[in-house]
């Protein structure tokens, strides 16, 4: 049991088909709990469960569109009819247009953004919420990022998307927290996921250098995060944004310092991101 501390226990993913969904519902699972996984690509969401049976353990794949709410209401339904209890779920699913400034932004991709995000955690929340409390309690984590707390250029429908999300998680947090549930959010930073990787290693190494750890994060770090916030280690902790971002929500850390009167040495802050292995 020490090892698979979540045995007995049933936690739900939506956006579970790929990146740090996949990662934290295989990490679940590992844990010892039954996983419930939702995304719109049902043969994305298969793979991923007959990997977790495949290593001994249970998982449900719901083909869900987070913005829908008879989809929504239909995957905490299955884990319900399925496992009979829901203990911890994690709000993963994102969305967004492309980056431009914010005038080139189309209003259809904006609202989609929106819809993804904010609605979407909104939905899921609604019904996870109601089935936690059927099954005595239990733990929400969602996903916002630094973006939502700093803001960035060129992603006006994702930073008041993510924004929004971390606004929902507090209100829900106070509406559930004498209840037994609790609610919290997570922030990123630059994680290497699909997206970064497919971005290329220049993105890579301007991603790794935006912290002052100097290296991107990985997605288990987040799913580390994730079921620590879904434990009993956590247990006084609700409403509370936790960043996973090497240290760029603390502030700023220049490559290179100056003194007033002398001037800077050439080249000095070119910095490499360290090696992550």
């Amino acid at each position: 049991m020490a090892d698979r501390p979540m045995q007995g226990r049933v936690a739900l993913v939506a956006g579970a088909s790929k990146g740090i969904g996949a990662v934290t519902a295989r990490a679940f699972a590992a844990a010892g709990a039954a996983v419930v996984l939702g995304a719109r690509d049902i043969a994305a969401l298969e793979s991923v469960a007959a990997g977790i049976v495949a290593d001994g353990g249970r998982a449900l794949p719901v083909r869900a569109d987070v913005a829908d709410v008879d989809s929504m209401r239909n995957l905490v339904g299955q884990a319900m009819a399925t496992y009979g209890r829901l203990d911890m779920a994690f709000n993963n699913a994102s969305g967004g247009p492309m980056p431009a400034p914010l005038a080139e932004i189309d209003p259809a991709e904006f609202d989609q953004g929106i819809a993804t995000n904010i609605r979407g955690t909104f939905l899921g929340m609604k019904f996870q919420i109601g089935a936690m409390l059927d099954s005595g309690g239990g733990a929400i984590v969602n996903m916002a990022s630094v973006a939502g707390v700093n803001g960035t250029a060129n992603l006006a429908a994702y930073v008041a998307g993510k924004a929004g999300i971390i606004g929902l998680t507090k209100v829900a947090a106070l509406d559930y927290a004498d209840q037994g549930i609790r609610v919290n959010v997570v922030a990123p930073g630059p994680i290497l996921t699909h997206h970064l990787e497919a971005a290329g290693p220049q993105a890579q190494r301007l991603a790794g250098l935006s912290t002052p750890m100097r290296r991107t994060g990985t997605a288990e770090e987040v799913a580390r995060t994730v079921l620590w916030l879904c434990s009993e280690e956590s247990s006084f902790i609700t409403g509370t944004v936790i960043p996973i971002d090497g240290g760029q929500m603390a502030g700023n850390k220049p490559p290179q310092m100056y003194r007033q009167g002398q001037p800077m040495q050439a080249g000095a802050g070119d910095a490499e991101p360290p090696n992550q292995a």
